[in-house]
């Protein structure tokens, strides 16, 4: 997996980071009844994961890059930065970065149905906070993939049109400028 990747280090975060959340979470009574210090690491945790993700591993794995500005009206704006259409994707790097992506909010959302019905609501707070930020990683690729895309296609199609039309004028002027169309006119 890590030898086959473009960026190994970024991978490594992508995984370790989930994996330390959880581990704490799943293990983290083993290890000492403190709930609140179990609490604050795994929320510190998860923020770093969302932001290494959001900032780091989507840019380096798959070329897509997100964030959401408030706006003075309070309206918000989706800004979406995507990689060139030159610069190809690790099909490895793309196929962990996407599965472990959707497959966190699965995993997470489990474990809350888990804390709920053994009523453990505390745990359910963790939970709760693990959800929303994968969800919202999740949803901002989401949206940032379907634009690059959109993007994509446009610049394919106006690419194409613009290549062909220029192609065309420019053997038209050359026709013209070399007397060809001058005379293919002339009836003489």
């Amino acid at each position: 997996m890590f030898k086959v990747s473009s960026h190994p280090l970024a991978l490594l975060c992508l995984i370790l980071f989930k994996a330390c959340a959880l581990g704490l979470y799943l293990l983290g009574n083993f290890f000492t009844n403190n709930f609140i210090l179990i609490f604050v690491l795994c929320v510190l945790i998860l923020a770093i994961d969302f932001w290494m993700i959001k900032n780091i591993s989507g840019r380096l794995l798959v070329g897509l890059r997100w964030w959401n500005e408030v706006l003075e009206d309070g309206s918000n704006e989706w800004i979406f930065e995507s990689r060139d259409v030159n610069v190809p994707v690790n099909a490895s790097d793309s196929r962990i970065f996407w599965t472990v992506l959707y497959g966190t909010p699965a995993v997470w959302s489990l474990l809350a149905i888990v804390a709920f019905f053994s009523l453990r609501f505390q745990w359910l707070l963790i939970v709760i906070i693990a959800v929303v930020l994968a969800a919202a990683n999740l949803i901002g690729y989401q949206r940032c993939d379907k634009d690059q895309k959109r993007r994509w296609n446009q610049i394919s199609q106006g690419g194409d049109s613009s290549f062909v039309s220029g192609m065309v004028s420019g053997l038209m002027s050359n026709a013209v400028s070399s007397g060809i169309m001058g005379r293919f006119f002339s009836r003489g």
